[in-house]
């Protein structure tokens, strides 16, 4: 029997910043030191956190199971903590997620634009 599939994390954005990294003290460049800290990890800490959701609500909005949400936001608490601690780097990137709009970035002036699901694209 195998498993049930993954349900697609949904987020409304792209995290504004690729990662971090310490401002001062002794730390790794190498990838193998760095944290990768997934999509759905950084929007867990996001709802919870910055926006004060309970963790039913957000999971809600990023249409899992509130046990889910919970697996996902102790993973991201664990990774952080690591990071800080350690002294790492940490990459925001990957994941199972969507996002509700298609998001497009300018390759010249880097600005980024959305466009809704279901909305024509103008060529």
């Amino acid at each position: 029997m195998s498993p049930r599939p993954k349900r697609r994390r949904i987020l409304r954005e792209p995290p504004a910043v690729s990662g971090f990294m310490p401002e001062s003290g002794a730390y790794s460049d190498t990838s193998e030191d760095t944290v990768i800290l997934l999509f759905e990890e950084y929007e867990s800490i996001k709802l919870a956190d910055y926006e004060h959701l309970t963790q039913l609500e957000a999971s809600k909005r990023m249409r899992i199971s509130r046990p889910t949400f919970t697996r996902i936001y102790e993973s991201a608490r664990k990774k952080v903590a690591k990071a800080f601690v350690e002294n790492r780097r940490i990459s925001i990137e990957g994941g199972h997620v969507e996002f509700d709009a298609d998001w497009y970035q300018c390759n010249n002036c880097v600005s980024v634009f959305k466009r809704k699901l279901g909305q024509p694209v103008n060529t």
